[in-house]
């Protein structure tokens, strides 16, 4: 199967630039059935969700990743794949970088105090390069310089807004070191989270993780590792749910891979874990925990719709897709979303 089976067609105008005024005032696609798609608000999730139902969040926060450097005279943007907190001199790092062509191993780029050396390009990633940290503490550097890490198509010439830092952002977010908002998590207000029985789980997404499907065939799509925290309250909890039958609902895409690869590493088993993850959700793939999703509307031929299909069946998703564009829906990360039941999960 090719990128193509995972194509739709969407009006330019209805990729979100901006946020909902209030974060529940999103729309909410909701898919549980047979039946047609139920047409909602986001601070509605509640009422359509199982009451004995355990729902995961990913709590890792967008750290502001997108930073400006001078290489000699020139201006060079880094955008940092995994910014660890507490990155200094010594330590390496890899990231991204606009107008790296004239970059050569040993060369310094600075921004402020801060600076680093190229070292190299990543094996891994041929898009990213790697860098050790000269002077300076990352970390430091890119709260005081860095920039929201809007993806492209929030359109911002003059750069990320004072509203973007707080609304590309969870209101649960804590621990450091995304370079993209988890953005099914940017729909819930306390009010609503205050009615569901939650747990926190923390993968800190990358950018590997938006990277268009290329490959002739999805299955050997790849992406990045990414860092994955479990803990033991929250294993536990995510155990005892599965054991007495509750519905484990996922908030988003990267909360759906975190559950799916903690329970890979099991062999079925949730435990705790604390590592990385590469795994990508493609046809064929056995879910073991996650048995619905929250999540926004993806790009065409990407991964997230990729996974989502998987999850949900492809026809079954495209159709709704087809629907939510009819509507007038709001697309990609500041737009609406929709609750889904995995295909083949009990009625």
């Amino acid at each position: 199967m090719g990128p193509e089976a995972y194509d739709y067609v969407l009006p330019q105008e209805q990729i979100a630039q901006t946020p909902a005024a209030r974060r529940g005032d999103a729309r909410l696609l909701v898919v549980r059935d047979a039946g047609s798609p139920v047409h909602a608000r986001a601070r509605e999730l509640p009422r359509f969700l199982d009451p004995r139902a355990l729902v995961v969040v990913n709590d890792s926060r967008v750290v502001p990743a997108r930073l400006r450097v001078l290489h000699g005279t020139r201006e060079l943007e880094l955008l940092v794949c995994d910014p660890r907190p507490g990155l200094g001199p010594g330590q390496t790092f890899r990231a991204w970088v606009r107008g790296a062509k004239r970059l050569r191993p040993g060369d310094v780029v600075r921004c402020g105090e801060w600076a680093a050396r190229y070292l190299e390009p990543d094996v891994v990633d041929p898009r990213a390069r790697v860098f050790a940290v000269e002077a300076g503490e990352w970390m430091g550097a890119l709260q005081s310089r860095g920039e929201v890490p809007l993806p492209p198509y929030i359109r911002r010439p003059e750069g990320p807004t004072a509203d973007d830092a707080s609304r590309y952002q969870t209101i649960y977010a804590a621990q450091p070191g995304s370079v993209a908002a988890p953005t099914a998590g940017l729909h819930w207000e306390p009010e609503v989270l205050e009615q569901l029985d939650v747990v926190r789980v923390t993968l800190h997404v990358g950018p590997g993780t938006f990277l268009p499907l290329e490959a002739e065939d999805v299955r050997e799509h790849k992406v990045g590792a990414e860092r994955v925290e479990v803990d033991a309250a929250a294993a536990a909890r995510i155990a005892a749910a599965k054991a007495e039958g509750r519905p484990v609902v996922a908030v988003g895409t990267t909360a759906t891979r975190a559950l799916e690869a903690v329970a890979r590493a099991g062999g079925g088993i949730v435990a705790p874990f604390s590592g990385s993850t590469d795994l990508v959700i493609a046809p064929g793939f056995e879910f073991r925990l996650v048995d619905a999703i929250v999540t926004n509307f993806h790009l065409p031929r990407s991964s997230l719709l990729m996974l989502v299909c998987c999850l949900g069946g492809r026809e079954r998703v495209l159709a709704a897709y087809a629907e939510a564009v009819a509507a007038g829906y709001r697309f990609y990360s500041y737009g609406d979303c929709m609750l889904l039941t995995r295909a083949d999960a009990p009625r």
